[in-house]
Formats: C-alpha cells, sequence, structure tokens
C-alpha cells in the first residue's frame, strides 16, 4: 500500500511538470509568428480542404488548450487563443485538431474505438468513484462491490491507452501536412514539432496514472480479501 501511495505521487508531480511545461511551451510558441500570417481558423480550414473536408466547421471556444474536435457534430473547437492567432503554436494545435477531422473522414480505427467507447465510459466516469468508496467501505461485508468499481475504473484506463495512438497519429498527420503544405518551415518545424510532443506527454501521464490508479485499487481489494 504505501508503495502505491509514492507511484501515485511520483505521478501526480510529473504530471504537473509535464502540464505546466507544455503551458510554458505553448506561450512561448505562441510569441512566434508564422511567415504567411495565417490565423489557426486559417490553418484549420485550409488543412480540411486539404484533405478533401467540406463539412466540418471551425468554430471558437473559450478557455485555454480547451481545443478538440467533435465527431458528434463535426466541428473543430479552438481556444480563443489559437482561432485567431498566426503564431506556431496556433497552427500546431489547430493542423493537430483537424488531424483528428481527418481520422474520422478515413475511419481510423483507434478513433472508431473510442468512439464507441465514449456511452460506456461515460457512465463508468459517473458512477466509478462512489462505487470504488462504497466498496472500500465494505470490503469486509460485500467484498464484491470494490470489484465492480475496479472494473468500472478499468473502462476508463482503457479509454486513455486506446487514446494514445489517437493522439499521436493526429500529431504525426498534422506535422506531416504543415511540412508539406508550407505552413511552416525550416526555422519553425521543429518548434511546432515541440508543442505538439508535449501535448502528447500529457497524454501518456494520464495514461500511466490511470493505470497506477488501477493498480492501487487492486492492492486494496486484494489486502481486504487476505484480512477476511
Amino acid at each position: 500500500m504505501f508503495i502505491g501511495w509514492i507511484l501515485l505521487i511520483v505521478i501526480g508531480v510529473v504530471g504537473m511538470i509535464v502540464s505546466q511545461t507544455l503551458q510554458s511551451k505553448f506561450k512561448k510558441y505562441s510569441q512566434i509568428p508564422l511567415d504567411s500570417g495565417m490565423t489557426g481558423r486559417d490553418v484549420a480550414e485550409k488543412m480540411l480542404h486539404d484533405n478533401g473536408i467540406y463539412d466540418v466547421q471551425v468554430t471558437s471556444t473559450q478557455g485555454m488548450l480547451t481545443d478538440h474536435y467533435n465527431p458528434s457534430n463535426k466541428t473543430v473547437n479552438l481556444s480563443e487563443g489559437v482561432y485567431a492567432s498566426n503564431s506556431v503554436a496556433a497552427a500546431a494545435v489547430a493542423a493537430h485538431e483537424c488531424g483528428h477531422a481527418v481520422q474520422h473522414a478515413y475511419a481510423y480505427g483507434p478513433l472508431k474505438m473510442r468512439s464507441a467507447l465514449v456511452p460506456v465510459v461515460s457512465f463508468a466516469s459517473k458512477w466509478v468513484m462512489w462505487v470504488l468508496m462504497a466498496g472500500i467501505v465494505m470490503i469486509n461485508s460485500f467484498p464484491s462491490l470494490i470489484w465492480i468499481g475496479i472494473g468500472l475504473f478499468a473502462l476508463t484506463t482503457i479509454f486513455s491507452f486506446i487514446t494514445l495512438p489517437v493522439e499521436i497519429n493526429a500529431s504525426q498527420r498534422a506535422l506531416a501536412w504543415l511540412d508539406t503544405a508550407g505552413i511552416t518551415n525550416v526555422n519553425n518545424h521543429d518548434k511546432a514539432k515541440d508543442a505538439l510532443k508535449w501535448a502528447a506527454y500529457t497524454y501518456v501521464v494520464a495514461a500511466i496514472s490511470s493505470l497506477v490508479t488501477l493498480i492501487y485499487y487492486i492492492m486494496i481489494a486484494l489486502s481486504g480479501r487476505r484480512n477476511n
């Protein structure tokens, strides 16, 4: 149990470092303008059209680093700091989100799998902590309950790991297109790549954190069974 706590703390610290580094990188590369002067919206629309996608709308959304692609209504939602910015960071983020739209258009396998899991994972996320807490409290009288909670948590962990190839592939598509379309050049392409690399690290840390937490709950369940 002590080792479990140590791992959770370490993962938490690493997550904070990665998050702060990502914000620092984004702020730094947001100060570097594209030679073309294209905004995040311009980049997104061009990437979509270059890939033959005309039924996806590019919109602005509030917040920082809240950018996402919504497959249900086919919208690329760019945060305020990306939508109207002509920076390298904005181009990288906009292209990454359009990478998801390209995945959707071409029925990319891992994205289809992740989308299919969304309803189940949404249900699991809503109830998992309540079931786990109740399971820990009732571990002696109703030991099966904590295992139900562990099963729900396992679904969220699987979802986190399925997300990894989806995010990495979207970044690969984005970087390849930014280069071939001439949006980035020899002076700033590495900066776009660095920004997306740190964004990907957040998903890696999230997946590892979920796995470690899952193992921790399994250790609690096994410990409770031994004490019976």
